[in-house]
C-alpha cells in the first residue's frame, strides 16, 4: 500500500502573511476613515456595510459617497463608482491564469480581485505561493477592511460630522487617491480637461452628473493616438532613474 505523499510546507508562507497583514492594517485604517466619512455623507451604518461588504474597493466606495455627500442620486453615484472599478476588470486577466477558477467559484474569487491582492500574487516566484498570496492577502484584507469600516461608521455616528470636517473629507481623500497617477503630462491633461468640464456643469446640471460627464475627457482622450517611444539609441539613459 503506498503511503500519501505529504505536501512539503510552503517557504513563502511566512513572508506573505506578514505582507498581507501589514497591507491588511493600513486597510482597516482606510476603512475606517471611509466609514466615517460615508456617516458624514448622510448614509446609515448598514449602508455603509453593505456597501464595504458588496463593493470592497476603496476608491469606488469613497467616490460612491463623494456623489452622496454632494447631494447626488444613486443613479448618479453608482456609474462613478463603476468607472474607478473597471481597472479590476484587467486585472482578472493575470489573476485567472494564476487561479484557473471555473464555475460559479469565478463570482466569489473576482470579488477578492483588487489592486493589492493582484500585486501579492503576480510578484510571487512559483505558482503555488502565487495562489496563497493571492487568498491570503484578500481574505485578510477583505476582513479588516470590514472591521475599520464597522468602526469608523460607529464614531462618524456618535459625533457631528461637520465639527471634525467629515463633510469635506470624501473629496479629499479622493484627491489623495488620484494623486499619485498625475506624474505623467497625459493623466494631467486629462485631469485639467475633466475638472473643467466638470466646474462648468455645475451651476447647470444635478448633482452628479458632472462627475459623470468629466469621465468623457477621459475616454476621448483614450481613442486618440499615442506618441511612439523614441528608439533607444536616440537617448540617453539615466541610471538614476527609477523604471
Amino acid at each position: 500500500m503506498e503511503e500519501p505523499q505529504l505536501i512539503a510546507p510552503l517557504p513563502e508562507r511566512g513572508a506573505i502573511v506578514r505582507a498581507a497583514a501589514g497591507i491588511g492594517l493600513y486597510a482597516m485604517a482606510f476603512g475606517a476613515s471611509f466609514g466615517a466619512i460615508s456617516i458624514g455623507s448622510g448614509l446609515t451604518v448598514g449602508q455603509t456595510m453593505v456597501l464595504s461588504l458588496v463593493m470592497f474597493t476603496g476608491a469606488s466606495q469613497f467616490a460612491f459617497v463623494g456623489v452622496a455627500a454632494s447631494g447626488g442620486s444613486p443613479f448618479a453615484a453608482v456609474p462613478a463608482a463603476m468607472l474607478l472599478g473597471v481597472r479590476n476588470a484587467f486585472y482578472g486577466v493575470p489573476i485567472s491564469e494564476i487561479l484557473h477558477p471555473r464555475g460559479l467559484p469565478r463570482l466569489w474569487t473576482a470579488h477578492f480581485v483588487i489592486d493589492e491582492t493582484t500585486a501579492m500574487a503576480i510578484t510571487q516566484s512559483t505558482p503555488r505561493a502565487r495562489r496563497y498570496a493571492f487568498w491570503a492577502t484578500g481574505l485578510i484584507l477583505f476582513s479588516l477592511w470590514q472591521l475599520g469600516s464597522l468602526a469608523g461608521a460607529l464614531v462618524g455616528r456618535a459625533v457631528n460630522p461637520s465639527d471634525i470636517g467629515l463633510d469635506a473629507a470624501a473629496p479629499a481623500v479622493f484627491l489623495a487617491l488620484l494623486w499619485p497617477m498625475l506624474r505623467r503630462p497625459e493623466a494631467r491633461w486629462v485631469a485639467l480637461g475633466g475638472a473643467v468640464l466638470a466646474l462648468a456643469l455645475v451651476p447647470i446640471a444635478p448633482p452628479g452628473v458632472p462627475v459623470l460627464a468629466s469621465a468623457i475627457v477621459a475616454l476621448l482622450s483614450g481613442l486618440l493616438p499615442t506618441r511612439e517611444a523614441p528608439e533607444i539609441n536616440d537617448v540617453e539613459i539615466d541610471d538614476r532613474d527609477p523604471i
